[in-house]
Parts: structure tokens; C-alpha cells; sequence
């Protein structure tokens, strides 16, 4: 039987820090509920948890990137929403925030998640944000508690170095 390494969904003392984007803050601060939610029932202490607010998803991989990087953090968990309007604006951002907080997470060896919302209407933000699609918040929250885990594991394992 081959060995097999899985991240757990516990926290015990691990540090995280949310960057949250401002702009479309009814959708935000729902999604903000959601991975406060998900870290607090998975075991994560308010006292280890910071949350930073920029003006909009386009800052987001700069705050993200210097949170990585402050030794501070075992995880950056990153919220915004980018919704379609009638230019191809959101196509810039989403991309660019993608790839920002791609290289975030690659460069500083933490998890960075992307719990940024890319959608054609207010509606659809809606029903990802704790609506019928549920919480996207949750589930980027979900992704940095197991992804922190595995790598503590890697490391337990001899695999990482520290």
C-alpha cells in the first residue's frame, strides 16, 4: 500500500491572514462571513486570525504578496468580487489577479486561495456568496486550512524542508 499524504481540515494554531476587497462589498462581506465561519468550526482562534481590506481585487495580490512573505502567516485567504459589465474590464482584472495571486502563493511557498468571485451579474455574486451555489468564502477558507495541513505534514514527513 503506497503512503499516502492528505491535508486535514483541523486547525490548531496556525496564523491566517483574509484580504478582502472593499468594492462590491455586499458580496465581500458575505463571502468574509463565510471563511470566518469555516475557520472558526475548524478550529482557527480569532486572536490568529487578521483581516485586511483593500479598495478592490486588483490590490489584492500585492497585499497577499507581502502578507506571504512576512513569515507572519501560514495562509492568505483572498476575497473580492469582479462582476461582468458592459466593457471587457473584468477580463483585465480577472486576469491579472489570478496570476498575481498565483505567483503570491508560488514565490513565498504559502497558501494563497483564491476566493474571488468572476461573474456576469450581480445575481450569479449573489448565489455564490451564501446563496443557492452557496459560499465561495467557505470554500476558499476550506482549500487554505487543507493545503496549511498538507505542507505541515510534508514537512513532518521529512519531504519539505523547513
Amino acid at each position: 500500500m503506497p503512503k499516502e499524504i492528505e491535508g486535514k481540515l483541523i486547525l490548531t494554531d496556525e496564523s491566517v491572514a483574509i484580504v478582502v476587497a472593499r468594492f462590491n462589498d455586499l458580496i465581500t462581506n458575505r463571502l468574509l462571513d463565510g471563511s470566518l465561519d469555516t475557520l472558526r468550526r475548524h478550529g482557527a482562534n480569532d486572536d490568529n486570525i487578521t483581516v485586511v481590506r483593500v479598495p478592490g481585487s486588483f490590490e489584492l495580490p500585492l497585499i497577499a504578496d507581502k502578507l506571504a512573505h512576512s513569515g507572519k502567516y501560514d495562509a492568505v485567504i483572498c476575497l473580492g468580487a469582479v462582476i461582468q459589465g458592459q466593457t471587457t474590464h473584468h477580463d483585465y482584472i480577472n486576469h491579472q489577479v489570478a496570476a498575481g495571486l498565483r505567483e503570491a502563493s508560488q514565490k513565498s511557498g504559502i497558501p494563497v486561495t483564491f476566493g474571488v468571485l468572476t461573474c456576469q451579474s450581480m445575481e450569479q455574486a449573489i448565489d455564490r456568496a451564501g446563496g443557492k451555489v452557496g459560499n465561495k468564502g467557505n470554500e476558499a477558507a476550506l482549500a487554505a486550512i487543507e493545503v496549511m495541513t498538507t505542507l505541515k505534514q510534508l514537512k513532518a514527513e521529512g519531504v519539505l524542508a523547513d
